[in-house]
């Protein structure tokens, strides 16, 4: 399931190398730590565009949850800042502020992720599919858990909306 770890700064293991032609695409919303700017959302996708730059454009979108037609949608962009850590990106929604989005752990289809940051506060399950096998939650979430993470307080995001 791993392709490889490195360590470097804020002692948080990435992925190393990715590759970002086959990470792009819509990823589902597994589970997540509960943060403030999801808050209330299900059904919440990320979607990664790769642009002409080498920059990534990112548009994050959810549901409120009981009301079908409300749609939570932020476009933002992301970028390798340092070429010796390609599983640690950086993320900006509003310039000037940005944020460190690690991919910890990347299947070798590139099928589901484990996405973190160094403080430990916001940690995401992805999976280009709605559903992911139980087997793998529970693998990602014991290795999330292993670096640190509270578990514990992972929610799981429905992912049925019709």
């Amino acid at each position: 399931m791993l392709l490889s770890c490195n360590k470097g700064p804020d002692e948080l293991s990435t992925i190393s190398p990715v590759n970002l032609e086959k990470y792009a695409g819509t990823w589902y919303e597994i589970a997540r730590l509960p943060n403030r700017f999801e808050k209330g959302l299900e059904c919440v996708t990320a979607t990664y565009t790769l642009k002409d730059d080498g920059k990534i454009e990112v548009i994050n979108k959810g549901r409120k949850v009981g009301e079908l037609n409300k749609i939570s949608k932020i476009k933002g962009v992301a970028w390798v800042p340092d070429k010796n850590y390609p599983g640690r990106l950086k993320v900006r929604f509003f310039w000037p502020f940005s944020g460190k989005y690690y991919i910890l752990e990347l299947d070798k289809d590139y099928r589901h992720a484990l996405v973190g940051e160094p403080s430990r506060k916001y940690l995401w399950v992805l999976s280009k599919d709605k559903q992911l096998d139980s087997n793998i939650y529970s693998s990602l979430l014991e290795k999330a858990d292993q670096m640190g993470f509270d578990t514990k307080k992972v929610i799981k995001i429905n992912q049925d909306c019709k």
